[in-house]
C-alpha cells in the first residue's frame, strides 16, 4: 500500500450513528492489555485498536489522520474467542 496514513485514529459507530468507541495509539490506550492479549496487536504504537463486543448488525469504522493528514488505511476486524 502506498501513501499510508502515518498516525490514524479510529472511531466505531453503530447503525444509528452512535459512537461506540475511539482508538488512537493503542499502546497508551486503556485497552492496551486486552489488545496485546488478543494476539492481534498492531505492530506500530501509533496505530489505533479497539476491543469490543458487538451484537449482530452494521458497524461503521471511520479512520482519520491526526491533524487532518491524509493517506490510505486498512481496517481489520477479528472475531476473538
Amino acid at each position: 500500500m502506498t501513501t499510508v496514513l502515518a498516525n490514524p485514529t479510529l472511531e466505531l459507530h453503530d447503525a444509528n450513528g452512535a459512537l461506540l468507541g475511539v482508538g488512537d495509539n493503542w499502546t497508551t490506550s486503556s485497552q492496551a492489555a486486552a489488545i496485546r492479549a488478543s494476539g492481534y496487536a498492531p505492530p506500530n504504537a501509533n496505530e489505533p485498536a479497539i476491543v469490543t463486543t458487538r451484537a449482530a448488525g452494521n458497524t461503521t469504522a471511520i479512520v482519520k489522520g491526526v491533524n487532518n493528514t491524509s493517506g490510505n488505511a486498512l481496517v481489520e476486524v477479528y472475531a476473538l474467542p
